[in-house]
């Protein structure tokens, strides 16, 4: 009856890293973050929340891509257009959103790796990539709130 726990603790432990794993382990592209932003600009409102924030996370996650690779342009105008959608976001935020927790960690994760980005990145690139992180900050702090309004 002891190995019962040992088990369950031990099952936990493994599968905690790759749940949080799969959020980067997903290949983006530019036709998947076309049909996403196509997908949650046709979504209802209350849906509307966490694919705006999903929507951002790959932009971010492709935009750090391509600077890693040195398409330094395609990175700064995807973080242009993540800086669109976070302020999307910003108005479609509303307090009966499905899925507003995970829209607010997911905003949390996508913040954690531009922060990462910021530290790896030149000083002519920064500010722009600063100026993101204030604003999806700020959608992540709204979002919490608004989990804690329920």
């Amino acid at each position: 009856m002891r190995t019962f726990p040992a088990v369950v603790v031990l099952f936990c432990c493994c599968s905690l890293p790759a749940l949080a794993a799969s959020l980067d382990d997903k290949p983006i592209d530019q036709q998947s973050i076309s049909a996403l932003e196509a997908r949650a600009a046709q979504a209802s409102p209350r849906e509307q929340c966490f694919l705006y924030a999903q929507l951002v996370h790959e932009m971010i996650e492709f935009s750090a891509h391509q600077y890693s690779i040195g398409e330094f342009e395609q990175s700064t105008s995807l973080l242009k257009r993540a800086q669109e959608i976070t302020h999307k976001l910003h108005t479609a935020l509303t307090n009966d959103d499905k899925k507003l927790k995970d829209a607010q960690i997911l905003l949390r994760h996508t913040a954690f790796r531009l922060n990462e980005l910021i530290h790896s990145a030149g000083s002519d690139d920064r500010p722009l990539m600063a100026e993101t992180l204030i604003q999806l900050n700020a959608a992540q702090t709204e979002t919490m709130l608004a989990v804690f309004k329920k």
